[in-house]
Parts: C-alpha cells; structure tokens; sequence
C-alpha cells in the first residue's frame, strides 16, 4: 500500500471520528442540560469550530466539564483530520511525480521497442503476447479508466493522445521499431498512423480496420499491415469447424506457452553462411531439426513449403517450425559468419 493511501485512510478515519464526537456531544447536552437537539447540536459545533459564540443557555457545573472535554478531544480529532488531508494530497502529489519521472526515465532508455496505441481488450492481449516474447514496449491510452491497469501491471505507458506528435515522441517513436494502433475507432487509427509515419519513416506499423472499406485509407495513411479483428475471427471460426486439429496446433504454437513449439522467423544477412546454398544443403533440418515452411524471399513473393532444391538468398526471411532449443540452434546457423 503506498504512503498516500495510508494517508487517505488516516483522514477518513479522523472525519469518522469527528462525525461520532459531534454525535456524542449532542447527545451529552441533550442529556445533562436537557436542551432540545437543535440547541445541544448547535452547541457541539460552536464549541469544535471555537468560534466564540456565548452559550445557548448558562451551563451546569457538568455541563462545563462536558464542554472543556469536548473542546480538547474536538480539537485534536480536526487537527487529526487536517493533517491527514493535507499529507494525503502532498503525498499523492509526490507519487504521481515520482511515477511520472521513473516511467519517462525507463521509455527514454528504451531502443528498437514497440508502440501500443490503445489497451483496450486487444491492446491488453497484445502487450501480454509481447511480454511473454520479452519485447521491450510502450502503452499510449487516454482513458482515465484503463490508467489503473497498466499502473498495476507495471507496464511502460504515456497518457494522451496517441495522434499527437509531443505524445508519440514521448513514447519514443524515433528510436521504435514497429507501432501496432487499436484504437476505438477507424479515423483514430488513421489519423495515428499519418502521425507515426511521418515522424518515423522506416516504422513497422501494423493497424486495426473496424471497416473493411477503410482498410484502404489507413494503407494509404501509411499502415505496412492492416487487420480486421471480424474478418480474422470469422476465419478462425470457419477453420474451427472445417479443420479444428489443424487450428489447436496453430493456437499451440503461437498463441500459448502449453505446447513446446513455434513457428518463428529467421532473416538471412548479407553475412550469412547458408545464402547461396539450398535448404538442403544448409543443414537447417539434420543439424537443428527445424522445419523451414516457408520463405519470404528478397522479392516479397512468398513461397509455401519450399521444396529441399530451394536456394537461399541473402534478404529472404525463412518461416521456421521448431521447439524453442532448435529455434536457438537454427538462428546462429543462419547468421554464422564464415570469416574462420
């Protein structure tokens, strides 16, 4: 619990207090002077706020005690309470700037990162899916009410608007390598990626089209990628009742950490010992035992289960499947040097 909480806690619990004590002393002149409520309430608080005002009636002997008890358990308790208050605000204050500060210093150490523009319910998933792959990121959201999630999360964010360029640059955007918008609508995500794009012109942005016909306007904005959540989930939906083994490996393999195997992508490098040879004189498969299942050559023409003749090339991206061991073993083949 942090220092501004306790704060707050110890003010509500002094307002309680104060509350009974008004209470108690309404009901002492009720009783030991008899005076109607209205007269013995408005005596209780006279004496708290000591304002000075004579007293509704002459007091009794007991009436007196009653009153000097009143007015030092009074006293204390609104002292209690203003100080409790004022601490309150100050350490909010404090924590907030705190927070502030530590969350500006880790984005600004930040390189080759990602921007997440939203963290609705599919910006949440996307920041869970890049935390477990350990990629260094960045939440943009405006919502008031999403603030409190990311705080608990620990997760890395800047409030504003993601379409505003200061708020992109606090983000990082110049030293970012992909940005991935979901905002609520189809104009924000435009109006985000006009801005990206022309503050980072070799960014990898990927964008959310709630419209199909807008996917064309946010290519045109400058979206490498664009995705519509309805027309990818009545595919997978589709695939699930025309071939659901064949979508439980597939959510397997890319989507949950139960089974121990990926589809991962290796890029071939100008420094490459395997450019030049064929996939199966590159050993990928008797030395790592991955699968190379496709392959996004220099060209972007993709082909789909390259046959073993396949040369490779330096620019192709190979789309590998293997267990995480054979992964490993696969990308420091690939990006062997052969100066020995």
């Amino acid at each position: 619990m942090s220092h501004s909480s306790s704060a707050i806690r110890q003010f509500r619990l002094a307002v309680t207090s104060l509350t009974a004590l008004v209470l108690a002393g309404t009901l002492g002149y009720h009783i030991l002077e008899g005076w109607s409520l209205l007269e013995s309430i408005y005596m209780t608080i006279i004496t708290l706020g000591t304002v000075g005002y004579c007293e509704v009636r002459p007091l009794s002997p007991e009436g007196k005690v009653f009153t000097i008890a009143l007015i030092i358990f009074g006293l204390s308790i609104v002292f209690w309470a203003g100080a409790s208050l004022i601490e309150a605000v100050v350490g909010e204050q404090m924590w907030h700037d705190i927070r502030r500060r530590k969350m500006q210093k880790q984005i600004a150490g930040l390189n080759h990162h990602y921007i997440i523009c939203g963290y609705g319910r599919m910006g949440q998933q996307i920041v869970k899916d890049l935390q477990r792959e350990n990629v260094s990121h960045v939440v943009i959201e405006r919502n008031p009410e999403q603030m409190p999630k990311l705080i608990a999360g620990d997760i890395p964010f800047v409030e504003g608007n993601a379409s505003d360029d200061k708020i992109l640059k606090a983000a990082g955007i110049e030293r970012a390598t992909g940005l991935i918008t979901v905002a609520p609508s189809d104009e924000d995500n435009v109006f985000i990626t006009l801005s990206a794009r022309a503050l980072n012109r070799k960014l990898f942005i990927v964008a959310r089209s709630m419209q199909e016909e807008n996917e064309d306007k946010l290519r045109m904005a400058g979206a490498d990628r664009v995705m519509s959540p309805y027309v990818m989930g009545g595919k997978r939906m589709a695939t699930a009742v025309l071939r659901p083994n064949v979508l439980d490996f597939l959510e397997l393999a890319m989507h949950t950490d139960e089974l121990n195997m990926m589809i991962e992508e290796i890029p071939l490098g100008k420094s490459s010992c395997l450019v030049g040879a064929t996939i199966a004189d590159s050993g990928l498969r008797k030395q790592t035992g991955v699968n190379v299942i496709a392959i996004r050559k220099a060209s972007g023409k993709m082909v789909a289960n390259p046959s073993s003749g396949t040369s490779l090339e330096e620019g192709d991206i190979l789309i590998v499947l293997g267990v995480p061991e054979q992964l490993n073993q696969a990308e420091a083949l690939t990006c062997a040097i052969s100066d020995q």
